[in-house]
């Protein structure tokens, strides 16, 4: 008998710890690590365009639900700062079968600063500056998981206004190119 996939959704600010925990969870669950800013390094080195965001978050999504389909776990590691992007990716899996864990990330605005710094400086080649302005605008925008988001207990909203399906809304946010 087959298990169960499970698909695992890190949630969080920049420098909240979410890739150092998908990495955990890739070996220690066995599951596929999709961590997009690896990819936007890869294809696009120190710029970080925003056209690119949603296509390449697509495009891994895209894997992930693949991979999820063939009775793998999968992690994504993207900050899903929206409750629509959350309830999106947790309809996709529940129509493949899989069951979902979300890991919610959150750090005081000092420590995120300092770690932040920190990987500028050991390892400028992951990642983008962040000015205190955008650390602060992202924090403000992000949409804090619910306790019965993150345990499982929650139902899946209905998609928003406008969309019939959470695929139909999936394709809308993530485009299948920049084009």
């Amino acid at each position: 008998m087959m298990r169960q996939p499970t698909l695992f959704l890190t949630v969080g600010l920049p420098c909240t710890g979410k890739t150092t925990a998908a990495r955990r969870i890739e070996v220690e669950q066995r599951a596929l690590r999709l961590t997009k800013d690896e990819w936007v390094k890869a294809l696009y080195g120190q710029e970080n365009p925003p056209s690119a965001q949603g296509v390449i978050e697509g495009l891994l999504i895209q894997i992930g639900l693949r991979a999820l389909d063939l009775g793998n776990n999968v992690v994504i590691d993207f900050g899903l700062w929206s409750r629509d992007e959350r309830s999106a990716l947790r309809q996709a899996a529940a129509d493949l079968g899989a069951a979902v864990e979300l890991r919610y990330f959150a750090l005081a605005p000092a420590e995120q600063r300092r770690r932040l710094d920190q990987r500028q400086a050991e390892a400028p080649h992951t990642t983008w500056p962040m000015s205190d302005e955008e650390l602060a605008e992202w924090a403000a925008s992000i949409e804090i998981p619910t306790p019965g988001e993150l345990d499982g207990s929650e139902p899946i909203d209905d998609p928003p206004v406008g969309f019939a399906t959470w695929a139909e809304w999936r394709t809308h946010r993530w485009p299948p190119s920049v084009f």
